[in-house]
């Protein structure tokens, strides 16, 4: 009686299924049949001539592409089973060609642990790179390439100290290893302050809402004539990725540090010849304004000019001069003291401004190179 009882229960479902394919086949096919099959491509609708700003963009890309690199750091290690030694990608990034003798501009963290570097031109040929110079306290590297001059292609150099919030502005580069990329976007502000691969600060910074991705490190960063006017260093993201907010060291920092990273391999530093004390460190000591001289060398500039290192007694600073302004200009922090001796030069006189036991004292000095 069970299997009746089931079977009798699919009958309305069965009946509504027929009555369904029935009005389907009486009404439903006709419907089916008016559809019209023949189909041909849509007409092309003319687009007329491309807006200014975007043959001006593509000027840009087509005229300095040609400029930017695609760089590949490698490290080599040792096959644990074999002992053989094997190149590992380990970085990519971006970078320009500086001039015809095949010098190439990029960040210093973009090869900072590479064992071998391979730069890949526009053509797509690639080279063994050598390291010129660096200055990691900048950011910035100078590779070297052997390639023929008709392979080469200088970036054309712009001026980044009359720039504007607003200006619009382009970035070139290899994001995640991809071939020349081309992002807009403005100018977003100007001055900023980002910290380099040492800790050290690098001051008056472009910041721009260009997408700047990884891999666009070490590329240019280039105004509306397509000039350079700064390198693509850093954007400000947790994750890495491209978050609105990019940063690029101006041109004008550029051209001061290649040209003596290309003569000396690194840059001289000009220095007074003294250890300077952290400000954090100095005001659990109470000492709140100015910089604490740590040391003094002998020999050297402050030693001559008649500055005094710091001493303590029973973990109290009992005597030590702190400097309070370099050349008119105040100073609250070391990097302050770096910054201002880092855009001068080696002979060059200053003034400088200290304290001594709370007596405003001034001293004329030389600055001599440092290590």
């Amino acid at each position: 009686m069970e299997p009746s009882r089931k079977t009798g229960s699919l009958k309305p479902f069965i009946i509504l299924l027929f009555v369904a394919g029935a009005l389907w086949y009486l009404f439903g096919q006709d419907d089916w049949r008016r559809i019209n099959r023949t189909a041909e491509p849509r007409a092309i609708t003319a687009r007329g001539d491309l807006a200014e700003d975007e043959l001006n963009t593509i000027d840009i890309f087509r005229e300095s592409s040609p400029s930017v690199v695609f760089i590949t750091s490698i490290a080599v290690r040792r096959n644990l089973f074999s002992l053989n030694a094997v190149e590992i990608p380990q970085g990519t990034g971006s970078g320009f060609i500086w001039d015809n003798e095949g010098r190439i501009v990029t960040n210093y963290h973009v090869i900072s642990d590479a064992s071998q570097i391979r730069v890949t031109l526009s053509d797509q040929s690639e080279h063994k790179a050598v390291l010129v110079g660096a200055a990691p306290d900048r950011d910035l590297a100078v590779l070297q390439i052997s390639a023929s001059k008709e392979k080469l292609k200088p970036i054309s150099v712009g001026e980044a100290d009359n720039l504007l919030v607003g200006q619009k502005v382009f970035a070139i580069g290899n994001p995640f290893g991809l071939d020349h990329t081309i992002t807009s976007g403005i100018i977003s502000a100007l001055g900023r302050e980002i910290n380099a691969i040492t800790g050290r600060t690098i001051k008056g910074v472009i910041q721009t809402d260009a997408a700047i991705n990884p891999g666009n490190s070490g590329g240019p960063l280039l105004d509306s004539a397509g000039r350079l006017i700064g390198v693509n260093t850093a954007i400000y993201s947790p994750s890495g990725a491209y978050a609105g907010i990019g940063f690029a060291v101006p041109v004008e920092q550029i051209n001061q540090v290649v040209p003596e990273l290309i003569r000396n391999g690194r840059l001289i530093k000009p220095g007074i010849g003294v250890t300077l004390v952290d400000e954090r460190y100095a005001a659990r000591y109470g000492i709140r304004e100015g910089i604490l001289i740590g040391e003094v060398e002998t020999g050297g500039p402050a030693h001559q000019a008649g500055l005094q290192a710091a001493r303590q007694y029973r973990g109290e600073i009992v005597s030590g001069d702190i400097i309070v302004g370099i050349e008119g200009k105040t100073v609250s922090s070391v990097d302050d003291i770096r910054h201002i001796l880092e855009n001068l030069e080696v002979g060059d006189e200053i003034e400088l401004v200290y304290l001594r036991k709370g007596q405003q004292l001034t001293a004329r000095m030389r600055l001599e190179p440092v290590n």
